[in-house]
């Protein structure tokens, strides 16, 4: 029997090698197009498509191997006398060895100024059909999709004669990984734009990006996988600087970091333990607001995670490094930062283009059996229809601290309170099943620096009792989204005591 390989790729590195090493075996080599031609300015001994199909290339390359000539061959039985019968009536010959891999859509359509007659031209139809048909029949072929298999397989057939069962399916199972990955970009593609905004087949393809030492815990086995075209506004895009390998539990809590840090316009630092924030500071200089943010939590800030919207200088940097932290994240560091902070040996400095940060993406939540998929929580104080529903109006200092605390409530495990003044948080309650659990974690939090302060709340309050405790606090302004049939009865709670109480009429619920 003929020993025959087909190589047509769009990457090709290491083919002419593979190419050669196989002729070298014994192969014949079939190549079309560009592959072709490749092969053979570099001196290697092969043979046309359109010779073995005897019908030529068509319609702009559009149709070359969707023949029976080059299908059968893939597609037979070897030990099947009737396959084998067949082949020998019609001519066709086997085909041991495919290398194929596919046009480049991905990389076509992440071009900004792509048309649309780009991307459906490459989008490929025979490559998946012979990648799919030598996949099927892995039990005689060997397909390759990747050049990074070249020497398992020539090492195979070099000291074996063949590739074993093992290889094969581990290279078909490549193989449908591949070709369903490459639909899902083109069926993605094709959904956003025709505006679909939940298709009735909902395909999600992310890359590996690391294997992580252990998930949540040490006994949980974990990786990080990227979504390919995704925001570069994400852990899985940063550029890390310095320190140890990211954690499952670093990348969750760096990934809330940079939710709520993007929030703001002016120089913001962000504090976060355990995906809730710990501390929230704003400034005139990422310096100050580094500052604000470690006042509103020392305690809690030890082995956090730092997020701040500006470049780190060296007047910030040597604040961060007099305290243990996990992760500074940040646009960039100045060289002098980066002397100061990379002197401790295990902090991870990661850098992420914050120009990317109101990227539109969906929320993906993976539950038991399912994934939930919803748009991000965008809902800002500029987009509220502020009601004051309180005999009085917040003053000017109230209405900066109410603005603050709606911002980052949102990003606070629910139920959540945030107490804060005009610039950094006071005191967060998170994650509590009630909300009065919540408002008393945050008023022991915040101490003394409550009176005066604003209280934002995440969902609207089911009675009065949260707002007299507010009062009982040293709470001055409140701002939640009303709407409960009780609203009447917290609205003369803060009556009573005098505080200003504005209704936004949007909640922000985080599970």
């Amino acid at each position: 029997m003929t020993k025959r390989a087909l190589i047509s790729v769009s990457n090709k590195e290491g083919v002419v090698e593979f190419a050669q090493a196989l002729v070298e075996l014994g192969f014949e080599v079939l190549s079309t197009g560009g592959t072709h031609k490749l092969l053979s300015d570099s001196g290697v001994a092969v043979t046309a498509v359109d010779q073995v199909t005897n019908f030529p290339e068509i319609l702009g390359g559009r149709v070359k191997t969707l023949n029976p000539m080059i299908h059968g061959g893939l597609l037979a039985k070897h030990d099947d006398a009737e396959h084998v019968a067949q082949m020998n009536e019609h001519g066709i010959e086997p085909i041991q060895v495919v290398c194929v891999n596919l046009y480049p859509f991905v990389e076509t359509i992440s071009k900004p100024d792509v048309t649309m007659e780009d991307a459906i031209e490459n989008i490929d139809i025979g490559g998946p059909a012979m990648l799919r048909a030598s996949a099927k029949n892995h039990q005689y072929v060997t397909v390759v999709v990747d050049h990074n298999d070249y020497a398992t397989v020539l090492n195979e057939l070099k000291t074996e004669g063949t590739t074993t069962l093992e290889t094969r399916r581990k290279l078909a199972a490549k193989v449908f990984r591949h070709t369903a990955a490459y639909d899902s970009y083109i069926s993605n593609y094709l959904t956003q734009a025709t505006g679909e905004m939940y298709p009735e087949n909902l395909t999600v393809t992310y890359e590996l990006k690391q294997n992580l030492r252990y998930g949540e815990n040490p006994h949980q086995q974990a990786a990080f996988y990227q979504k390919h075209l995704g925001s570069d506004f994400s852990l899985a895009s940063a550029t890390q600087l310095h320190g140890k390998e990211l954690s499952y539990n670093n990348i969750q809590d760096g990934n809330a970091a940079l939710q709520i840090v993007k929030e703001f316009e002016m120089p913001a630092a962000v504090a976060v333990k355990h995906m809730n924030p710990c501390g929230v500071g704003t400034g005139t200089t990422i310096e100050e607001a580094f500052d604000k943010a470690y006042a509103a939590d020392p305690t809690s800030i030890f082995g956090g995670i730092i997020a701040l919207n500006q470049e780190v200088d060296s007047a910030t940097a040597t604040k961060l490094s007099e305290i243990f932290l996990e992760i500074i994240i940040a646009p960039a560091f100045s060289q002098e930062a980066l002397d100061i902070l990379t002197k401790k040996k295990n902090i991870r400095l990661l850098t992420i283009p914050f120009e990317q940060a109101k990227k539109d993406a969906f929320n993906v939540v993976s539950v038991e059996g399912g994934l939930l998929v919803q748009e991000p929580d965008r809902f800002g104080f500029a987009d509220a229809e502020i009601k004051v529903a309180t005999d009085r109006e917040p003053t000017e200092a109230e209405w900066e601290a109410l603005k603050l605390g709606w911002a980052v409530v949102k990003h606070v495990k629910s139920n959540a309170i945030v107490v804060t003044d005009a610039q950094m948080t006071l005191g967060v309650g998170a994650g509590q099943m009630n909300r009065v659990g919540a408002a008393k974690i945050a008023f022991e939090q915040a101490g003394e620096k409550a009176q005066g302060a604003a209280l934002a709340s995440d969902a609207f309050f089911p009675m009065g009792d949260t707002v007299e405790a507010a009062a009982k606090a040293g709470i001055t302004a409140i701002i939640q989204p009303g709407g409960s049939i009780k609203d009447q009865e917290s609205i003369d709670m803060a009556n009573k005591y005098n505080i200003a109480m504005v209704f936004t009429g949007v909640r922000h619920f985080k599970h």
